[in-house]
């Protein structure tokens, strides 16, 4: 009996659903996003996918050895402020802790900025009188009375959720912990979520922030979660669910519904994972007489026209041999990431919705630039599109949901760029009438034609997609012209070669599964759990044998917490948050390999610090501030099959489309038709069911056999 392994991507406007079975062969299926309930449109891509392989829902669910699902449920509860109502209790005069911010703002001299709108209330942050110091011994006991009195408040104001954040309980959560079975024994309905249990580690802010956050969200993602499990199991799925995290790995649902916040950036995850695994398989590896655009062109800044004085110079940026840049372009959003050498990179202290999240997260560049982003006039009476979005209803105007405003979709129908009978595989017709109305209706409100309207919008989502990829290679010191732009989403394949243009990149990869690889690369993750504790020392570092019982005690309580969801093989990872004495930030450092001692630390730190700023301070006192382990599983690997068809597929037809030199007649060929080895020469277009292609003049673009149209782009004399 054929098995399958599902990934469930949820996005704005449409929810991809992949399966893969146990041959390699790769289903796609797509559902309209249902953001009053996901679980509707996640079931509604299964029964889809079921119809693709030939099977019913029932049929399918009992064959499915594991479901991976990125969920946008935490993300929209934060955007639209649409979470549970929360309360924190918190010591004694540090209610205001998380208004303050730590005295920043975003805008620092802009003496009218209003004050962001509290995520909790002050009415409903509590003082409870204790205290405990920074080594985590008792100042002030936990005060029973003062508790009770809080408890009844939270009682009174029939709160739904309580984030408990007493200072320095990072060293010590026994009053947390405390406090918390007091307010479940009193409120037994109630969500509850201590800050030692979310984030142990030093500053007051994060750490707050966070658990409110997770309280906020909480039960949010709890409900829907489980709502989700109990729909599954009806259907008859009665394997484990997980959830892709926003560090990139995956948990199952009581861990994702324990740690919400975590979810805060699950959506765009997949897109990265899968980014990783295909840098495995050799996308993104330059060819041995490769010449990449940052060879051929003596240019200063990266980018065409860019006079930015602040950008690195030529020679400071870094040209590794082996990156990658995302540009996974959906119908909302366009999240942009950067892989170097196969790995992806973590941040941490991200905002969503203005609410700091201080967990390892993926470091990801999110613009509100889709297909479903809406051109509008600006205040300045110029040409704007996004970052609001029609969303997956109304959606855009050639939708035919009611939608007049006109989006990036409706540009590119009128362009020619979109096929209106074959969109979704001809499953939904596109009124390109209504296109031509909402785009003419802005045109005439900037005294321009329809077509310059429409190709201005164009050109503007791909500027500012550009400036994207700007930010997540040259402010970090990595020249983009050396990289493989990783075109995927079910838009990102009409701006990909332009886009590329703009930044001088000489290559373009697009998926065959473009429009689902976010969906695929959940199926490329491993289990994984994370700890981090901060250090107390009467030194700057602890002594060598502190340091290993350190990191061997966390890295054993992570495999531990492993050991609950999984049984198979385990690998370790360390970590360490380190600085120079008198910085006042710190850098996290990779510890994978490095001997857990003093001189081992130093050395890792100084070469960090040298690698990020290109300088390190090899007399200065080097200080160890918080210590990380993680636990990953290790999952088989799914198979694969070669991609291409058996023979060269011909031009399905032509289609009229709007170039740079005018109106051109391109042929246009089926990507799932392309041999692998075919070449394609632009202009031309490359379309599948749920993605589209658009090859410049110049554009060469061959199919290779790991299922990935590869573009090699001529630079214009």
């Amino acid at each position: 009996m054929m098995r399958y392994t599902i990934g469930v991507d949820v996005g704005g406007t449409f929810t991809d659903v992949v399966g893969v079975d146990d041959e390699g062969r790769e289903y796609l299926a797509k559902a309209a996003s249902t953001p009053q309930d996901q679980s509707e449109g996640v079931l509604d891509g299964l029964r889809n996918l079921a119809s693709a392989i030939g099977l019913t829902l029932g049929e399918l669910l009992e064959t499915t050895t594991r479901i991976v699902h990125g969920t946008t449920v935490a993300t929209n509860a934060l955007l639209e402020r649409r979470g549970a109502k929360t309360a924190m209790l918190t010591t004694e005069g540090h209610r205001d802790v998380t208004a303050m911010r730590e005295g920043l703002k975003p805008a620092r001299y802009d003496l009218r900025l209003p004050q962001p709108p509290a995520l909790i209330p002050r009415a409903l942050r509590l003082p409870v009188r204790e205290r405990l110091r920074p080594d985590g011994a008792v100042e002030i006991p936990l005060d029973a009375a003062s508790l009770d009195a809080a408890i009844a408040t939270l009682r009174a104001a029939e709160v739904e959720s309580v984030a408990i954040c007493f200072l320095h309980s990072w060293a010590a959560p026994k009053h947390e912990h405390a406090a918390a079975e007091a307010v479940r024994a009193a409120l037994p309905s109630v969500f509850v979520t201590c800050s030692a249990d979310v984030l142990p580690q030093i500053k007051e802010f994060e750490r707050f922030s966070t658990t409110a956050v997770n309280a906020y969200v909480g039960p949010i993602v709890s409900r829907y979660l489980t709502r989700l499990e109990a729909r599954l199991r009806e259907a008859g799925y009665a394997r484990p669910v997980f959830v892709i995290l926003s560090h990139g790995g995956m948990a199952p649902i009581a861990e994702a519904a324990r740690l919400a916040v975590g979810t805060a950036l699950s959506g765009p995850a997949g897109g990265v994972a899968a980014a990783v695994a295909l840098a495995r398989r050799g996308v993104g590896v330059p060819p041995p007489d490769d010449r990449s655009a940052a060879s051929r062109a003596d240019l200063n800044r990266v980018g065409s026209g860019s006079d930015d004085r602040s950008a690195p110079s030529r020679a400071d940026l870094k040209r590794p041999g082996h990156d990658i840049v995302t540009l996974d372009m959906g119908g909302t959003s366009t999240d942009i990431a950067l892989i170097q050498d196969g790995a992806a990179t973590l941040g941490r202290g991200r905002e969503v919705g203005g609410e700091r999240i201080a967990l390892d997260s993926l470091d990801i560049i999110t613009l509100g630039a889709g297909g479903g982003s809406i051109a509008h006039l600006g205040s300045g009476g110029t040409l704007e599109v996004g970052p609001q979005s029609a969303g997956a209803r109304p959606g855009p105007a050639c939708y035919g949901h009611g939608g007049t405003e006109p989006t990036v979709t409706d540009a590119n129908l009128a362009l020619g760029y979109l096929d209106a009978t074959r969109f979704l595989g001809g499953a939904r017709l596109l009124d390109a009438a209504a296109s031509e109305r909402a785009i003419a209706a802005l045109a005439a409100r900037l005294n321009l034609t329809t077509e310059a309207t429409a190709l201005g919008i164009h050109r503007l989502v791909n500027a500012r997609m550009a400036d994207g990829v700007r930010i997540a290679t040259v402010r970090r010191g990595v020249d983009p012209r050396g990289a493989t732009l990783l075109a995927f989403g079910g838009a990102a394949g009409l701006h990909a070669s332009a886009v590329a243009r703009d930044l001088g990149m000489a290559r373009i990869a697009v998926p065959l599964f473009a429009a689902g690889l976010s969906a695929w690369g959940m199926l490329q993750t491993e289990l994984r759990h994370e700890i981090a504790r901060s250090v107390v020392s009467a030194t700057a570092m602890p002594e060598d044998a502190a340091l290993a019982t350190l990191f061997d005690g966390l890295e054993a309580e992570a495999r531990g917490q492993l050991a609950q969801w999984f049984q198979g093989e385990v690998r370790g990872h360390r970590a360490a948050d380190l600085r120079y004495g008198e910085q006042v930030f710190e850098i996290t450092v990779n510890l994978d390999g490095v001997a857990p001692d003093r001189a081992g630390l130093r050395e890792a730190f100084h070469a960090r610090h040298r690698a990020l700023f290109t300088y390190d301070l090899p007399e200065e006192e080097v200080v160890l501030v918080t210590v990380r382990a993680a636990a990953s599983g290790l999952l088989p690997p799914l198979p694969q099959r070669p991609a291409g068809a058996a023979e060269p597929a011909a031009p399905l037809g032509r289609r009229r489309a709007l170039l740079a030199q005018g109106w051109v007649e391109l042929p246009v060929l089926d990507f799932g038709g392309l041999a692998a080895g075919q070449v394609v020469r632009g202009p031309a277009i490359v379309e599948s069911a749920t993605t589209t292609i658009l090859l410049l003049p110049g554009d060469v673009a061959r199919m290779e056999a790991g299922g990935w149209l590869l573009i090699e782009i001529t630079p214009e004399r």
